[in-house]
């Protein structure tokens, strides 16, 4: 489409930087030649000009790139894998990141993951969209339900995964965590029991998605859910808080709450990379509005044994943060991804599977055992 008889692709391609200008005027060379600063700018031509010739790059032989330059990969060769990956510098990028957060972990101890007392409120939380929060909140939740706890999920994620995740329909409750936060709304009202014994959901819509705006000039708008948690104390002996992939005012306020942050961190450099962000966050909270807050629990999620890069992340994770990080891992599989489908938590949907057998593993180590 042209308007007012204008190539706008043309237009756009005036503003490009670094774009020739489509005329090329046949005039006598009168260009000074060009400076130091020019000509480190400019491509290196394929023959140096002589002593005190000006530079003129039209005048340089080009050498055309032809595909028949390029040879086809071998049998070994193409793109390569986790495994032909070297992750050392990938890693040492992630360890330079975290050196700024020394301060906001400085409870580094050598040895294994020492869990606290029930009762618990844990907020599971990582700005990294895709590395297990919900798959983490509701398996471990359905563990410790194993167990014998009365654990609740509370889903603070718009998208409403770890509802749907727990076989709740949307059409099957009145009030959600939208007006928990924003109406008032009494969370013993909210929640919603589940198909596994001791485990109940407070849901989550779509509507909670507004509510990052409508948080904006609400009076102590930080502190909205630490207030309706204070009706249920008591009531379970793990609360597990679904936070959104954000550090917005939602997710503030699961911190807020908590006593506690579990960070799952998918084994690949991705995860690492905002995690500093996400530790620095959880100080100022701290610092600001709940000074209990702490980063106890760090759990390796999507763990693909056969690749280096995951043992080097999983080595250096447990470097960094020492007896945070839990000894079971989530491995990598298929079942876990299918569960959800089905409304069920691994345990449930394929209790012998691999993941099955993980979530309550680690339940087992997050708990201390049953109750």
């Amino acid at each position: 489409m042209r308007l007012r008889g204008r190539d706008p692709r043309a237009e756009q391609e005036k503003r490009w930087p670094g774009t020739p200008s489509p005329v090329v005027e046949t005039t006598t060379d009168t260009r000074a030649p060009l400076d130091q600063h020019d000509l480190e700018a400019a491509p290196t031509p394929a023959s140096e000009p002589e002593a005190g010739e000006p530079f003129d790059l039209e005048r340089q032989p080009v050498t055309p790139l032809l595909l028949d330059d390029f040879e086809p990969p071998g049998p070994d060769e193409g793109v390569a894998d986790a495994d032909t990956v070297e992750p050392d510098e990938t890693v040492a990028k992630a360890s330079r990141a975290w050196s700024e957060v020394a301060a906001v972990m400085s409870h580094r101890e050598a040895g294994e993951y020492q869990p606290r007392p029930p009762p618990r409120i844990l907020a599971v939380a990582n700005q990294k969209g895709g590395v297990g929060k919900t798959t983490t909140a509701v398996n471990l939740g359905a563990g410790l339900a194993d167990l014998g706890y009365r654990v609740l999920v509370i889903d603070l994620d718009p998208q409403g995964n770890a509802t749907t995740g727990l076989g709740v329909d949307g059409r099957s409750f009145e009030l959600s965590m939208y007006d928990v936060v924003m109406r008032d709304a009494k969370l013993e009202d909210a929640i919603e029991p589940t198909s596994i014994k001791n485990l109940f959901v407070a849901p989550a819509t779509i509507d909670l998605a507004g509510a990052e705006i409508e948080l904006v000039p609400t009076f102590s708008r930080e502190l909205r859910l630490r207030r309706a948690l204070e009706s249920i104390a008591g009531d379970f002996e793990f609360v597990l808080i679904d936070c959104p992939p954000s550090l917005g005012l939602i997710t503030v306020n699961g911190l807020a709450a908590a006593d506690e942050v579990l960070v799952p961190i998918q084994c690949e450099y991705y995860a690492l990379e905002g995690l500093g962000q996400l530790l620095r966050n959880v100080h100022l909270v701290q610092a600001n509005l709940n000074e209990r807050l702490e980063v106890t629990t760090i759990v390796l999620t999507m763990y693909d044994g056969r690749t280096k890069l995951a043992e080097q992340v999983a080595d250096e994770v447990r470097t960094h943060f020492g007896n945070k990080v839990c000894r079971n891992v989530i491995p990598r599989t298929v079942r876990i991804s299918e569960a959800p489908s089905f409304g069920q938590p691994i345990t449930a949907f394929d209790p012998s599977s691999r993941g099955a057998i993980a979530y309550r593993e680690l339940a087992r180590e997050v708990s201390g055992g049953p109750a």
